[in-house]
């Protein structure tokens, strides 16, 4: 089973990616920057409804800033949105703004409150990293799920993504009389396949979220990732493959009652055909995007070394050793879903 006992690189975004940012509209100049949250002058620890610490802490500002801060994290989120219009943030607050000091981009995370309803919604903010922007464009392409996200010189900012953390899915929901467990199981092989196909790795339960849609006699389920570090940077081909991870075993357990060979081959040919399609859809979309990933280094030459063999191994394909970036391993495994 894999497991990742460095921390990967961060990657500053590079020229060409940033002019892909820019023709794609992701780019803006935002009246807030990463580096402006780290002006803080004092934390506290937060904790959760159950008084667990979140490993998440709530920062303050000085009176004199914190105003221009709130106001501009409120445009941040117009534009993150609504495209800017500031109309929407009339009656909009920033109830708080927590910092995760152990992640890899140590992201910030903004509360926003709706004054009139009380409903609320996140967004983040961090220091981008170009594994994470490739991961998040790769995603928004060839995923059934759309990303709002934007980048603002080397400032990242996210939408939340709504869902139940896949390690609380695990611990609580998975044992539900009125789980579907065939549904499931077919949803978490077509995310194994989609993780695999482009290359996005570390996509253990804590990285993920399972979205729940009750129908009038059913229940579907889609499983979101929303943690994008770990595109295309690991060697070892296991690491792309969310069915390899031990937190992920409660339903890899439940896939082995339920699954047999035969539909779960019928599942990852029906969601390669998907990607293909999407790809045939977005042809102009991703060739910009290639163009610029693949002479990007978001990884070390090691790692691009050991996983072009793993790859031309599995697909019985020596055009993998012709790879030299992380970028032309996932055009080629993009290629091989458009052969088949």
């Amino acid at each position: 089973m894999p497991i990742i006992t460095k921390k990967k690189l961060v990657y500053r975004i590079s020229e060409a990616l940033h002019d892909y940012l820019v023709q794609y509209s992701r780019e803006l100049a935002l009246p807030i920057q990463y580096a402006d949250l780290l002006r803080y002058n004092d934390s506290i620890t937060l904790y959760d409804n159950k008084g667990q610490d979140t490993l998440w802490e709530t920062v303050f500002y000085t009176a004199s800033e914190s105003d221009d801060i709130h106001l501009a994290l409120k445009a941040t989120y117009a534009h993150l949105k609504a495209d800017g219009d500031m109309s929407i943030t009339n009656h909009l607050t920033i109830d708080r703004v927590d910092l995760c000091s152990y992640g890899n981009t140590k992201p910030f995370r903004v509360r926003i409150r709706n004054l009139v309803n009380d409903n609320f919604d996140y967004f983040y903010l961090k220091n981008a990293d170009a594994s994470r922007v490739y991961g998040l464009e790769l995603e928004h392409i060839l995923s059934p799920n759309r990303i709002s996200y934007l980048t603002s010189g080397q400032s990242l900012i996210e939408e939340h993504i709504a869902g139940i953390p896949g390690d609380m899915f695990f611990m609580i929901h998975i044992h539900d009389p009125n789980l579907n467990p065939i549904r499931l199981c077919k949803e978490f092989i077509k995310f194994n396949e989609r993780c695999f196909v482009r290359l996005l790795g570390d996509m253990h339960s804590s990285n993920f979220v399972v979205d729940i849609t009750p129908d009038f006699d059913e229940v579907y389920y889609r499983i979101r990732a929303i943690d994008f570090d770990q595109q295309s940077y690991e060697g070892r081909k296991s690491v792309y493959m969310p069915q390899y991870f031990k937190q992920n075993l409660p339903i890899i357990d439940l896939g082995m009652k339920y699954m047999t060979p035969e539909s779960v081959r019928q599942y990852q040919i029906e969601e390669r055909s998907l990607i293909a399609g999407r790809l045939r859809v977005e042809t102009a979309r991703i060739s910009d995007l290639m163009r610029a990933m693949r002479v990007d280094e978001i990884s070390l030459p090691a790692h691009v070394e050991q996983l072009k063999h793993a790859l031309m191994r599995h697909y019985q394909n020596p055009d993998f050793l012709r790879c030299r970036t992380m970028g032309d391993l996932v055009w080629k495994s993009l290629e091989m879903v458009q052969m088949h």
